[in-house]
């Protein structure tokens, strides 16, 4: 499943940030580490002052793809349920790695351990290896 640049941008009108945390409470635990954590990648680079427009506006549709409560594959589906979604917030999180600094990896890997307790660094390994 790939979406387009075009196809993620479309998906911004169903971002927020409200809606981002409560999919993460709603979800965290049965996403996993590896997503939730792409998912905080994002956010704090959207949050960064730095991060153009254009990237920005990116980052908004792939969050708000990962908000969507129906998707292409329907969340609830173990395993599969999730691909989708980590598909979309990782394509866009290669496009704007530019951005992802030590401190952003920091701030997302804190609040992992605020939900998860450990983080299973294998588990996550591949998301800071997107770039």
């Amino acid at each position: 499943m790939e979406l387009k640049e075009d196809e993620i941008r479309g998906y911004g009108n169903n971002y927020s940030e409200s809606g981002l945390w409560d999919k993460i409470a709603n979800v965290a635990k049965k996403a996993g580490q590896k997503i939730i954590y792409a998912v905080l990648l994002l956010y704090y680079v959207l949050k960064s002052p730095d991060v153009s427009g254009k990237d920005k506006t990116l980052i908004i549709g792939a969050l708000g793809y990962f908000i969507l409560p129906v998707d292409l594959v329907p969340d609830f589906i173990p395993v599969a349920g999730f691909a989708d979604d980590l598909a979309a917030v990782m394509a866009v999180l290669k496009i704007v790695w530019n951005n992802v600094t030590p401190a952003i990896r920091q701030q997302a890997k804190d609040k992992l351990v605020s939900w998860f307790g450990d983080i299973d660094e294998a588990e996550i390994s591949s998301v800071d290896d997107v770039k």
